[in-house]
């Protein structure tokens, strides 16, 4: 009778809506994935530009930046089945070249700064493991949080303009506007390229104004040329992996590094999957985040790998909301994504050749887009206020995100003291604290 009633009419129609459903979502999965892909491209182009400042082999790089993003986004739709993208973090790069390698004066390697990326993972998955890493977040305020993200914004949009030639060194004012060039004339146009689609909400914004801006440069910059081939399978990656110094990193000097890396990339994945969880399905009806210590775990297993093979922290990425927005719901998504980073890989020569002023715009634009916490601090209360200044104010003015962040936590600790508020204090931060003070120390 069970087998009669399944052969109902009314039964087929069932089972054809629920088939035309399943090939509806999956067509949708994969929109999602190639929406994510075209969104957050740019990392190609970006990540390569920013860590071959450290002295790493750019070509090596871009080939292992595409690697490393498709192996983690892979993983993350495989074992999370979540469609959130990780790539290597903007600020991260940054704080890993400028601050780590250049900051040194020459004492940090940038081998040994891939040892220190590779112990900030290490110390990552194990507070995830042990669960103290949602009480080291709820120790630090919302508004030195947000003031974080403005910080790192501002820093990465000084490097940007730097990078495009408008921001130059001046012996009287340390800084200065540069007149107009035609280089800078081609990152501008780049740049009214990026703002025009992101106000027509189209994805791959960033990465078509770099493309635009790279066109100019062949057309009307004699330095840049074309590649002798577009896409080669010949790439040396051995160039920048299995390069860590893990030894000179385990030194008591960089313990504050270490530290720095491991709390920016927790407020980087902490804040990107409370954005995108809600909109994702991905919020149960307690409030909590389905395979979130799942999520988290794997952005620390990814930054170990990254820093194996050669790059900089790897963290989840706030551009997957464009693919959410499409209908991205589980892991699939991620996977496509993934599998398109692994297919621009061979490409690697084509990449090459964008030169560093046509990158700039995608920087000042990724500053931009941090910027946007700033509403979240409270300066009108000046327990919160003025720490959140300070962090701002001194990561972009010292070129340094640690130091920024070691004055912020300092100044924040002192006016609770100094305002009889000692008992808002929690445990976890008193040990920031003091791990800032040795960071002046050391």
């Amino acid at each position: 009778m069970d087998d009669i009633d399944r052969m109902k009419p009314g039964s087929f129609k069932e089972m054809a809506d629920a088939s035309t459903a399943a090939r509806f979502q999956l067509g949708k999965e994969i929109l999602a994935g190639v929406t994510t892909f075209l969104t957050m491209a740019y990392i190609i182009f970006v990540n390569p530009d920013i860590l071959s400042k450290a002295g790493m082999d750019q070509n090596a790089l871009i080939a292992v930046t595409c690697l490393v993003t498709a192996i983690a986004c892979i993983l993350t739709g495989l074992i999370a089945n979540a469609p959130i993208a990780m790539a290597p973090g903007m600020g991260l790069n940054a704080f890993f070249a400028y601050t780590l390698v250049l900051g040194s004066g020459g004492k940090v390697t940038w081998q040994t700064a891939l040892g220190v990326v590779f112990l900030s993972g290490v110390f990552f998955l194990l507070l995830t493991l042990v669960g103290l890493r949602r009480k080291l977040v709820e120790a630090i305020p919302p508004s030195l949080i947000a003031a974080i993200s403005v910080g790192i914004g501002l820093f990465i949009t000084f490097i940007g303009l730097q990078n495009l030639g408008l921001i130059v060194n001046s012996d009287a004012t340390l800084v200065q506007a540069a007149p107009l060039n035609r280089t800078i004339l081609i990152g501008l146009a780049g740049l009214l390229v990026m703002v025009g689609l992101e106000l027509l909400k189209m994805p791959g914004a960033l990465l078509a104004g770099i493309v635009f801006s790279t066109i100019l440069a062949v057309l009307f910059d004699s330095k840049v040329t074309s590649p002798s081939a577009w896409i080669s399978l010949n790439t040396n990656v051995m160039d920048v992996a299995f390069q860590l110094d893990i030894l000179g990193a385990l030194k008591w000097g960089m313990f504050s590094s270490i530290f720095t890396l491991m709390f920016i990339d927790l407020f980087d994945s902490v804040g990107t999957l409370l954005a995108v969880a809600p909109q994702a399905g991905m919020v149960r009806k307690d409030g909590t985040i389905r395979a979130l210590d799942r999520l988290l775990g794997l952005d620390a297993l990814a930054t170990m790998f990254g820093s194996l093979f050669g790059t900089s922290t790897t963290t989840s990425y706030i551009e997957s909301a464009a693919g959410i927005e499409q209908g991205g719901r589980t892991g699939l998504t991620a996977v496509v994504t993934g599998l398109l980073f692994l297919l621009s890989t061979p490409f690697w020569p084509l990449v090459g050749m964008v030169p560093a002023y046509a990158t700039a715009p995608a920087l000042i634009m990724v500053g931009l887009f941090m910027m946007k916490n700033v509403s979240k601090i409270d300066f009108s209360d000046i327990r919160h206020g003025l720490p959140s200044f300070i962090i701002i104010v001194m990561i972009a003015l010292s070129y340094s995100i640690s130091t920024g962040l070691a004055f912020g936590f300092i100044s924040y600790t002192l006016i609770q003291i100094l305002t009889g508020k000692i008992g808002e204090i929690k445990f976890a931060m008193w040990i920031i604290t003091l791990l800032s003070v040795v960071y002046f120390i050391v």
